[in-house]
């Protein structure tokens, strides 16, 4: 009874916590997300990086510019195809880890993949990353909240929180993503354009902000 009291305790504190820190974070005219008080924002390789940490894990939001020659997509099927260059570009980067629970979701009138990415350590904490991929013509979003296995069941909350505090500007609408709208009755033919690199360079940077911050965050 008294366990049951003290995680009780634990999960309103930090649920009372979060929701007060809480501050919409422009990422930029067209996407905001909500992060602590205290995040901070790199701007490196052409990427805007925002991190921040919570009691319980941490956020990072990426803005990467696509190439400028970077031609629409025709099709949802190319959409779906590109997002998945992305998951396995961050799959390959993280070393061992393993993209699990991948899904469709929507984010105002847009589409994006939702997936975890679970990083087993058998000599210490496996993490889980959770990650929300938003895809545009000119601009491609990485959302993601990682978190120790030891606070599996206590991140619910703030992680959803995270996700679901994601905003989009009216302007930006399916079309923004690819140009055929329409529903689909068979396989699209035309050739996704290769932007896996791209998806190469947010997974490592996303992977080296989350070794580097590692050490400390889930002590």
């Amino acid at each position: 009874m008294k366990k049951l009291i003290i995680i009780f305790a634990i999960l309103f504190s930090v649920n009372a916590v979060f929701g007060q820190s809480l501050k919409s974070v422009k990422v930029d005219s067209l996407v905001s997300v909500s992060l602590p008080s205290s995040y901070t924002k790199k701007d490196t390789l052409g990427q805007q990086i925002y991190t921040a940490n919570s009691d319980l894990g941490y956020m990072i939001a990426i803005r990467q510019a696509n190439a400028k020659d970077n031609q629409p997509l025709q099709k949802e099927n190319d959409l779906n195809a590109v997002l998945k260059k992305y998951i396995q570009g961050i799959q390959t980067q993280s070393g061992n880890g393993s993209a699990q629970f991948i899904r469709d979701t929507t984010i105002g009138t847009l589409k994006a993949k939702a997936f975890t990415l679970f990083q087993s350590d058998p000599n210490g904490e496996s993490q889980f990353r959770n990650f929300v991929l938003l895809y545009t013509k000119d601009v491609t979003y990485t959302f993601e909240y990682g978190y120790g296995e030891s606070r599996k069941d206590l991140v619910k909350s703030e992680s959803k929180a995270y996700f679901g505090s994601i905003k989009l500007s009216p302007e930006l609408q399916r079309n923004d993503q690819y140009v055929d709208t329409r529903p689909q009755t068979s396989n699209s033919t035309i050739t996704v354009v290769e932007i896996a690199g791209g998806a190469l360079i947010v997974g490592l940077i996303a992977w080296l902000v989350f070794r580097k911050r590692d050490s400390g965050q889930f002590a």
